[in-house]
């Protein structure tokens, strides 16, 4: 299985993806769209157009892993691109466990934290 660390980062392509595409599909698509290394070790997602199915591939250091979830009920909150913007996303590995969970993040507010030293 894979691990996230903390310096693992989450990328997400709005919009819609192929989800027929597999491997090199995906891996064409973090170099060409994302523009990031497939094999750096971070997380990349994709949703299908009726954003019931996702699809994550990342890197564990001896391979890839291409691992798919499929919505129960409902469909995942996911963005859109529009003309001339750029489909990469940055996103927590928090934001992502509430995504997977099937939060709307944009209905979300992030609030501050304080912390006293």
């Amino acid at each position: 299985m894979f691990a996230l660390s903390a310096a693992t980062k989450v990328y997400l392509a709005a919009g819609a993806t192929d989800l027929r595409k597999g491997f090199e599909g995906l891996c064409a698509l973090v170099e060409g769209v994302l523009e990031q290394a497939p094999l750096s070790g971070h997380v990349f997602l994709f949703a299908n157009g009726a954003r019931t199915r996702l699809k994550v591939l990342v890197w564990d250091g001896s391979g890839l892993w291409v691992c798919t979830k499929k919505q129960g009920r409902g469909r995942y909150a996911w963005p859109t691109v529009g003309e001339g913007e750029s489909r990469r996303v940055r996103m927590s590995q928090r934001e992502l466990m509430l995504l997977l969970s099937g939060v709307d993040l944009a209905a979300t507010k992030r609030r501050e934290w304080w912390r006293k030293e």
